[in-house]
């Protein structure tokens, strides 16, 4: 659930008086998380309380823990689902690393969470205990033995009677147990209660009053157990917003972009990770006389909103990985055609079927190269979960202004991950021009290309002497089917030259950092708040390291060689694959670089190294800050030791 009301800092809230009854230790930040079998709530209750915790002013960034399967098996390794939190005394810019706290409602989610690293060494545990008196002794075994490895791995486990609690208060503790989580939670953090029975009433709105007032009883339970029988408290100081701010996913930041850009038309086929955007769009589009068409593949979804762009309604089209390998044939049409279309591809493990619920960077190549000829799109990258709103505005702009096809890449972490960002106000800036609509002189050309940027006027149907015939096939400026080798290279060069043409437009990316140094760290897409954070981290070290991160990929804007340049070394930080020189097979001869590092090499002509990991999450700073020292070992140690 995406909370898109407007967040009250609250000033000077009250703790709660059973606070005063045991320390509260004060932290900058703290990561935890709330896992389960899909269809326990553990998600909402991980979004639920990343908005309480925003809505008192704290800076926040949820990562939802997605199983692979739909529905895998009911206590299994590969089965946790639920939510992960940071919550900061400032500004958060992404997951943050291990983590510090988890609340399991079994052990063995829980061991999948131990398994893949994410949990922090000596992390707090607090595990549903009635598997340990289970009817099924292999159950009860199995759990007794998990305790008992956490706890001996250092782990610190405090079994909690979550079910048995909960069964005083609804009869299927599994619809509730997730809100009586939510309220230890607001106890171990020191929230605000009456905030977080306003976001159950938020959550819960559309259903009868009875189930609100059960929820918060739930709540209230958890929030007093916690009080009654947990010997430790967290208070995470708020940094007070001076501006209205909302709390949203990145799929619900790209779905109000469309809204925002004054686009009409959104037609789509559903596919994870991107579905989300659609329904969103569904219950608000009607309303400001937009349409959104679920199509019977994504071939017609991009049809149709090549036809509608056409028709004079510029419309975006939202997919995956695989979706977008449907549409290459389409996004061809719409190059030759010169038809503006805005295409958002929510990025997630592949190949093939892949990781659907996995995030990945994988697609970058594709979205550039993707169609068969030469093809030209322009090809964006949104960075945060705000770029998510703004990146589409911007490309629907493009599209219209080029007559160009603008893909915008996001992926799976952006997607379903919320974060704070100041609400936007709306400008009429952010709308595209409209379809020139002054008479079009007898005899006018339909592709009459500009000779030093390739553009034409746009003709919309119905226009007197506009009318012309739309084609995948070689044409002429009249729009005739032409297969004049001549007219064949200066239709290529035309589409190519807008390319150019908007390359000059774009603003040299600014580098995070020093200027000049030891390194440079490049990075594109969500990647960004990490490598940010991992520069801050480094150079209070001592270390020399800066970053600059690219927003537009094709065309990629200036001053990218003269920066790369400044610095000794370059080396981008993806979430795709490279192979790695410590293979004893792979050499310089036959190593496959990360997307971008082998675009920058192509390009610039400059040794650009790379390091990538695929893991389906998230990059953590401190795996890169770990990377980072490794590669600058001899100056890390220099500082360190001056």
């Amino acid at each position: 659930m995406n909370d898109t009301t407007t967040l009250q800092s609250v000033k000077n809230a009250p703790h709660p008086a059973a606070a005063r009854r045991k320390p509260v230790i004060t932290l900058k930040e703290h990561i935890v998380e709330i896992i389960s079998d899909s269809g326990e709530g553990a998600q909402r209750c991980g979004q639920s309380l990343g908005s309480i915790a925003a809505r008192m002013g704290n800076g926040i960034w949820t990562v939802e823990i997605i199983p692979a399967e739909i529905r895998p098996p009911a206590r299994s390794v590969a089965g946790a689902s639920g939510n992960r939190i940071r919550i900061g005394a400032g500004y958060i810019t992404n997951g943050g690393d291990e983590t510090d706290l988890v609340i399991a409602f079994n052990e063995q989610v829980l061991l999948g969470r131990v398994r893949d690293r994410e949990l922090k060494p000596g992390c707090t545990i607090l595990l549903e205990s009635m598997w340990r008196d289970n009817s099924d002794p292999k159950i009860s075994a199995a759990y007794a033995e998990t305790c008992d490895k956490l706890v001996a791995a250092g782990y610190k486990v405090r079994e909690v009677p979550m079910e048995r609690e909960c069964l005083t208060l609804v009869n299927d503790a599994r619809r509730g147990k997730n809100m009586f989580a939510l309220g230890m939670l607001c106890s171990i953090y020191s929230l605000d209660l009456a905030l977080a029975r306003e976001q159950i009433a938020l959550t819960f709105g559309k259903k009868a009053q009875s189930v609100v007032d059960t929820n918060v009883r739930l709540l209230d339970a958890g929030f007093q157990w916690a009080e009654d029988n947990l010997d430790f408290k967290y208070r995470i100081p708020a940094t007070r917003s001076t501006v209205p701010q909302i709390v949203v996913n990145g799929n619900t930041a790209l779905a109000l972009g469309v809204l925002a850009s004054g686009m009409e038309i959104c037609a789509m086929y559903p596919i994870t990770p991107a579905t989300s955007a659609s329904h969103y769009l569904s219950e608000v589009f009607e309303k400001v006389g937009g349409l959104v068409h679920q199509a019977e593949d994504e071939i017609a979804a991009c049809a149709f909103a090549i036809g509608s762009s056409y028709a004079g309604k510029c419309a975006v089209t939202i997919t995956s990985g695989p979706g977008y390998s449907l549409k290459q044939e389409g996004l061809g049409l719409a190059v030759m055609a010169e038809i503006p279309l805005v295409v958002v591809n929510v990025q997630r493990g592949g190949p093939s079927t892949g990781q659907p619920t996995k995030a990945e960077q994988g697609d970058l190549f594709a979205a550039m190269f993707g169609s068969h000829g030469d093809a030209p799109k322009v090809v964006m990258a949104a960075s945060t979960i705000e770029d998510c709103f703004y990146s589409i505005i911007t490309a629907r702009k493009i599209a219209e202004t080029f007559n160009m096809v603008v893909v915008v890449l996001t992926d799976a972490g952006l997607a379903t991950s919320q974060q704070p960002f100041p609400r936007p106000q709306f400008s009429e800036s952010w709308l595209a021009p409209p379809i020139d609509q002054s008479p079009v002189p007898a005899g006018a050309k339909a592709y009459d290309w500009d000779k030093a940027t390739g553009l034409a006027r746009r003709f919309a149907p119905g226009q007197a002497n506009g009318m012309h015939t739309v084609t995948g096939l070689a044409h002429d400026r009249l729009s005739h089917v032409a297969y004049d080798p001549d007219v064949n290279e200066e239709g290529l060069r035309a589409r190519s030259l807008k390319l150019a043409a908007l390359q000059k437009t774009l603003k040299a990316p600014p580098v995070f950092g020093k200027d000049s140094g030891d390194l440079l760290v490049i990075g594109w897409g969500s990647t960004k708040g990490a490598i940010e954070e991992t520069v801050e981290t480094l150079n209070a070290e001592g270390l020399k390291v800066s970053s600059m991160h690219l927003r537009f990929l094709q065309p990629l804007p200036p001053g990218i060689k003269a920066a790369m340049q400044r610095f000794k070394q370059v080396m981008t930080i993806e979430n795709n694959w490279s192979d790695s020189p410590q293979d004893e097979i792979i050499d310089e001869n036959n190593r496959r670089y990360s997307a971008l590092a082998m675009l920058l090499r192509a390009r610039y002509l400059v040794d650009v190294d790379c390091w990538t990991e695929v893991r389906g999450q998230p990059i953590k700073p401190g795996t890169m800050c770990r990377v980072i020292r490794e590669k600058l070992k001899p100056a890390h140690n220099k500082a360190t030791q001056s």
